[in-house]
């Protein structure tokens, strides 16, 4: 089911493609954290990026509450977008020989990560609460709230902890 083609005829529906988009995008984070962590040489990023593969499936956890709640299967639909994120993170930091600025390129990357699903949690909470399924909301904003924390966990690191600094200097 693409974002507009005519399986799509209700909110309803469409709150549940974007759950669909979510729980796919978080299993291809999952999927993506561990590379990352490999590569992160700082050691608050690393730590960052390791509590947050934890909140990553705990997330999970909690969209599958979400389709349990709606009487619907826990699946994704493939998300052009995450997709899109990752090979872009994929592909500069396959370029980047410098350990500290692979650091900067990490942070920019994760927060590109958040930023979508901050918008996308975001998204779904105002459905949700539209559409009156006020037993979901919780569970959503809960991973709307964590993307937020990792989001400013992330701007610490670069900003406080020295990564930004430390790839400025960078030959």
């Amino acid at each position: 089911m693409g974002i507009f083609t005519k399986d799509i005829k209700s909110m309803e529906d469409l709150l549940i493609h974007g759950l669909h988009d979510m729980y796919y995008a978080e299993q291809q984070i999952i999927k993506s954290l561990p590379d990352m962590i490999e590569k992160a040489t700082n050691r608050d990023l690393v730590a960052g990026l390791k509590g947050h593969l934890e909140e990553t499936n705990k997330q999970v956890e909690r969209l599958q509450k979400v389709f349990e709640k709606l009487g619907k299967q826990p699946s994704g639909t493939q998300c052009p977008a995450i997709d899109g994120i990752i090979k872009e993170a994929d592909e500069i930091a396959s370029e980047i020989e410098d350990k500290a600025v692979l650091d900067a390129a990490i942070v920019a990357a994760a927060q590109a990560v958040e930023h979508y699903e901050i918008c996308r949690y975001g998204t779904l909470i105002a459905w949700a609460e539209q559409l009156g399924h006020d037993d979901i909301v919780r569970f959503l904003t809960t991973n709307l709230n964590e993307e937020k924390a990792a989001n400013t966990k992330l701007n610490t690191v670069a900003l406080r902890k020295g990564v930004n600094a430390k790839a400025s200097t960078a030959a």
